[in-house]
């Protein structure tokens, strides 16, 4: 029976040190917001290359550098670049461990040039320049997220005109924001490869680096979420939650997405009961649609918006 009761223990102070270290790697800040080049592959090393020099056009456009504070007392940062169409607003919100203008200023001529709209892109909680220690996979950066209309609405008026885009974990934010009664101002919502929800991520991403999903592992992930981050990874399920979307979607999604399979992005347009449209890019990986089909991508963001509001594009 001794040794029953040891490698009782021993499964025990595996389990809790599994925790521990998931709770490390997925929830808790990186210490470092710095990429390793040497380490990534020649794909990425391009795309790393092209955010160094998207970044600095975003930086020559001298934007605003404006901020809020949210719930758990964490300042929020965001860069806010003028549009010609002043009452026109689009929220660009990152991915997991990325942050605004690395994920999104790539967009920046498209969306504030081509398009005239003003360009926000908030970094989270716990990522770029914002404060906070935590990730919440958007269980709670959706909240943030509609702080951030409130805060364009009280500054630029009730008659401001907002598009959410979200790319990843900035996706399935966006998601989670049109699922929570979003305000009037917001007229259309952009999820580029979201997840269905957090607990398949977090398992999807455990299978594919170990070769195996651990379930109960997630749950003691989130028992500690609650517990000492005040926040449920339960409400990250934008598929379950769909069926409460308000506002008009667009869905698009890399056929071949390993970080989040193309099937989850089918899931979430087949759930969806507003308007909506999809755009599916063969061949494409994570993240990597408006890199690979730029052209496509764009003329079905404007098809897109241009049934909801009015899009007044400059001629190239």
């Amino acid at each position: 029976m001794i040794w029953i009761a040891v490698f009782s223990a021993v499964l025990l102070i595996a389990f809790v040190a599994l925790t521990v270290v998931g709770v490390r790697l997925s929830f808790l800040r990186p210490k470092t917001d710095e990429v390793r080049y040497d380490s990534l592959s020649e794909r990425h090393k391009i795309r790393y290359k092209l955010r160094q020099r998207n970044n600095q056009y975003l930086y020559d456009k001298n934007p605003e550098d404006v901020s809020i504070e949210d719930r758990f007392g964490n300042t929020l940062r965001a860069w806010l670049v003028p549009g010609r169409e002043t009452k026109k607003f689009v929220i660009c919100v990152h991915g997991y461990k990325c942050n605004g203008p690395d994920e999104f200023s790539h967009m920046l001529p498209f969306y504030n040039e081509k398009l005239g709209f003003n360009y926000l892109l908030p970094d989270h909680a716990a990522h770029g320049r914002s404060t906070g220690k935590y990730i919440g996979f958007g269980a709670y950066e959706a909240d943030n997220v509609l702080l951030w209309v409130q805060y364009l609405t009280e500054r630029f008026g009730n008659d401001i005109e907002l598009v959410l885009h979200g790319i990843s974990m900035g996706a399935a934010t966006v998601m989670l924001c049109n699922e929570s009664n979003p305000p009037e101002q917001v007229k259309a919502v952009i999820e580029d490869c979201g997840y269905t929800c957090a607990y398949d991520i977090i398992n999807n991403t455990t299978k594919r680096m170990v070769g195996f999903s651990f379930p109960p592992l997630t749950w003691c992930v989130n028992l500690f979420c609650r517990i000492c981050q005040g926040f449920d990874m339960r409400r990250a399920n934008c598929l379950k939650r769909m069926p409460e979307a308000k506002k008009p979607m667009l869905f698009i999604h890399g056929t071949n997405d390993p970080t989040v399979p193309f099937e989850m992005g089918q899931k979430l347009y087949d759930a969806c009961t507003v308007s909506k449209d999809c755009m599916w890019v063969k061949g494409a990986v994570h993240a990597y649609s408006y890199y690979d089909a730029k052209t496509e991508y764009e003329e079905k963001v404007v098809s897109f918006l241009k049934k909801f509001l009015f899009v007044d594009m400059k001629d190239e």
